[in-house]
C-alpha cells in the first residue's frame, strides 16, 4: 500500500492537478507546458507518472520535427482519493464536527454518485440529483454547534413530512460545512 499511496499524493501536487485540468481536452507535453509556462521535460515527467496513476491516457502518437509526439488527455473529470487509501476514521473519530468524518463522508458520496452516473449514461438515462450551496458567518464560535443543532431537528421534521415507505427510489442527503478557503490575496490583504 506504500507504493500506492505515493502514487496518489504525488498525482496530487499542485503542478499535476494543473496539468490535469489542462488535459481536460488532449494536448501535448509542449502545448501544456508552454501554457503553464513550465519545460517541456518537467510537464512531460508528471504526464508519464499521471499515466502510470491511471490518470491520463495516450489518445494520439504523430512524428514532430524527427521525435514521436504524444497526445494525453485526463482520463476522469474528478480526481477523488478514496479513504480506505488514507485510512477511514475509526467510529471513535466520526462526530459530526470531525473534519475526518465530511472528508469521508464527501469521497463516499463522489464514488456514489461518480459510479451512477456512469450506469446511467450506459443505460442512456439522466442521474437525477440535486445540490444546494450557501454561505452563513457565525458570530461566536457556539453558533455554529447551536446551528448544527438547529439545522439536524429542521431537516428531521422535513424528511419525516417528505418520506414516503412505498418510494422506490430513495435519495441519501448529506449536508456538510466548512470554512470558506480564503485566496493567497485575500490573506495578504488582511492587516
Amino acid at each position: 500500500m506504500g507504493a500506492e499511496l505515493d502514487v496518489v499524493r504525488g498525482s496530487l501536487s499542485p503542478l499535476r492537478k494543473r496539468v490535469l485540468e489542462e488535459l481536460r481536452e488532449p494536448a501535448s507535453a509542449t502545448t501544456v507546458a508552454a501554457r503553464l509556462g513550465e519545460t517541456r521535460q518537467r510537464v512531460n515527467y508528471h504526464l508519464r507518472e499521471l499515466e502510470k496513476a491511471g490518470l491520463v491516457e495516450v489518445v494520439e502518437l504523430r512524428q514532430r520535427r524527427g521525435r514521436q509526439e504524444r497526445v494525453v488527455r485526463a482520463t476522469a473529470r474528478t480526481v477523488v482519493v478514496a479513504p480506505e487509501v488514507v485510512g477511514a476514521p475509526s467510529p471513535g473519530e466520526q462526530d459530526r464536527f470531525a473534519a475526518d468524518t465530511l472528508l469521508a463522508v464527501t469521497a463516499r458520496t463522489f464514488g456514489d454518485v461518480a459510479e451512477m452516473r456512469e450506469r446511467a449514461a450506459q443505460e442512456g438515462k439522466r442521474l437525477v440529483t440535486f445540490t444546494i450551496e450557501t454561505d452563513v458567518g457565525f458570530a461566536e464560535p457556539a453558533d455554529i454547534s447551536r446551528f448544527a443543532t438547529d439545522l439536524a431537528a429542521r431537516v428531521a421534521d422535513l424528511v419525516a413530512s417528505y418520506d414516503s415507505p412505498e418510494a422506490t427510489r430513495r435519495y441519501r442527503l448529506i449536508i456538510g460545512g466548512h470554512p470558506t478557503p480564503v485566496s493567497d490575496q485575500e490573506r495578504e490583504d488582511r492587516p
